[in-house]
């Protein structure tokens, strides 16, 4: 039989470098997940993904094991590299900071690809697209 999901916990911690602190500690305990148990096996199981910030599902059973799925990097952080910036524009819509070409925007949508909902990359390219605009990134999804 199936083990009984209690809670499923939705978390972004930077690759190899989870610290059982303020930010994971009381998320943790709360859902009765030893915290330094998983520090130590998320550091180990993300060490080659160190400067990336790590998505991660937790998914807690009745009797407090736990089973964890990693996830892509977000697409904000993604489209950030891609530019070399710090942060998006705080007025997207008057103040841009940078611009995607088409090449730029399918390399990140296939990046991205197991983790959106098409299976298109040209309509995950336009997904991408549109993030980036919310972020005050010109995006050329057509040429």
């Amino acid at each position: 039989m199936a083990k009984k999901i209690i809670k499923v916990l939705k978390l972004q911690i930077p690759g190899g470098k989870a610290v059982p602190g303020q930010q994971l500690g009381p998320v943790l305990g709360a859902a009765g997940i030893p915290i330094g148990d998983f520090v130590k096996r998320f550091n180990d199981e993300t060490k080659a993904r160190v400067g990336e910030i790590v998505p991660t599902a937790v998914e807690v059973f009745e009797d407090k094991t736990y089973k964890m799925t990693y996830k892509t990097e977000p697409a904000s952080a993604l489209i950030l590299k891609a530019l070399n910036k710090e942060k998006g524009s705080g007025t997207p819509n008057t103040s841009k900071i940078g611009s995607l070409n088409k090449t730029q925007l399918k390399e990140i949508a296939e990046k991205k690809m197991s983790d959106l909902n098409t299976n298109d990359i040209e309509a995950a390219s336009k997904i991408i697209a549109g993030t980036a605009r919310s972020m005050g990134v010109d995006a050329q999804s057509r040429e």
